[in-house]
């Protein structure tokens, strides 16, 4: 692949983005983050991590020392799950393979973060059905779009609002993942509460329609995420917790900045978050997707929401903030955002095509582009194969 054409880089090495910061208990040497990358190599049935490829994938990015790394998404059980190629991390031989990625990770003097996922109504009604498994999700048939209605329908696996009882499995799940997670030796774990899936699901009114005391209100629509966020506090300690959070995505049929009370939902979320803190258990960042990206679908540019910022994220919670979102091509607006001290930036796909982007964002270097037809495929190419900068360059780049 070519460096990336009609983009002007930047250096940045003396701005912000290369003052050490800690985070829980990492003392990072710069706030590049790698955010989490769905990579679907994980090998089926088992969802376990790539045993062939994935080790050295974490290794060419977590090779400049102080490095913060956060995992594609990992399933908390299976239920949590129904992608066959995602891995996860409830099982002794899932943990087997990322102890092995995670000691890489360190060997680098790098930080690795896990981040916890479970899909809810973004899973397939018929992978799940197929392992006997529900279809679940905050409310019953209020489905994404037709074609998850049909898929569901077709396999008699409709779309089923889980039950408190089921909301404490889950709760129980995420707790034995992140034990797990500082178990095989990573530094922490990241909640997903973003992005359209289960804790999302909870949080926005376009998918929440239950009348008990998860459903309704603000208050009650954050509850879920809340409990996840004090058991896992309690289970491995606040310093090895994050959050994610994307107040206007739109990825998943979620409401995005339509909805009137949109911020005043998450603004209630993360002032929760800053009373734990002011209480003595403060989490280890939140990680915010920028209203520049309300679907990670589309192509950089596309689907932008111009209405609304996360800016005020920042006038209630007083620790880090991981900001990410096609800015890989905005160095300008980086060096803005990185004035605020407590703020760290996510690169997100380029990151998988620039395996050493730390320090061409610090040098101003050009970019690799990247193949999109290979962020999912069941290869070697487009996962391990892209040049660091001075490979490139002897590569006629």
């Amino acid at each position: 692949m070519p460096f990336v054409k009609d983009f002007t880089p930047v250096a940045l090495g003396d701005t912000n983005l290369f003052k050490p910061i800690k985070i829980g208990n990492s003392q990072l040497q710069h706030r590049c983050v790698l955010p989490p990358l769905t990579r679907m190599r994980a090998h089926h049935p088992g969802n376990v991590p790539n045993k062939d490829w994935a080790v050295e994938y974490y290794d060419q990015r977590s090779r400049r020392p102080g490095t913060m790394l956060i995992t594609e998404g990992a399933f908390t059980c299976p239920q949590a799950g129904g992608y066959d190629n995602a891995p996860g991390i409830w099982s002794e031989e899932q943990v087997a393979q990322w102890k092995k990625i995670f000691a890489k990770i360190h060997e680098n003097k790098s930080f690795v973060y896990v981040q916890l996922w479970v899909l809810g109504r973004q899973s397939y009604a018929d992978t799940l059905a197929r392992d006997g498994l529900r279809y679940d999700s905050a409310s019953d048939n209020v489905y994404m779009d037709e074609e998850q209605k049909e898929r569901a329908l077709k396999s008699n696996n409709p779309q089923h609002g889980i039950t408190k009882d089921e909301i404490k499995e889950y709760i129980k799940a995420y707790v034995h993942a992140a034990k797990n997670s500082i178990a095989a030796g990573a530094d922490g774990v990241e909640i997903h509460s973003a992005n359209g899936y289960l804790l999302n699901q909870f949080l926005d009114p376009i998918s929440n329609h239950r009348i008990d005391e998860y459903g309704g209100s603000i208050e009650n629509r954050a509850r879920f995420t809340l409990e996840v966020v004090d058991a896992l506090v309690d289970a491995i300690g606040a310093d090895k917790v994050g959050i994610r959070f994307s107040p206007y995505g739109t990825f998943g049929t979620m409401s995005g900045g339509a909805e009137c009370s949109i911020v005043a939902q998450y603004a209630y979320v993360v002032g929760e978050l800053q009373k734990r803190a002011n209480a003595g258990k403060p989490l280890a960042f939140i990680h915010l997707v920028e209203p520049r990206v309300t679907n990670p679908f589309l192509t950089e540019g596309e689907g932008e929401y111009h209405q609304g910022t996360n800016d005020f994220v920042y006038s209630i919670w007083k620790g880090p903030v991981i900001r990410a979102g096609n800015l890989a091509l905005h160095p300008e607006e980086v060096k803005k955002l990185v004035e605020d001290d407590r703020t760290l930036i996510g690169y997100g796909r380029f990151w998988i095509a620039n395996p050493d982007i730390v320090d061409r964002i610090e040098k101003g270097q050009p970019l690799n582009k990247y193949n999109r037809d290979a962020f999912y495929s069941m290869t070697s190419e487009g996962y391990l194969d892209y040049p660091t900068y001075d490979e490139a360059v002897k590569l006629g780049y």
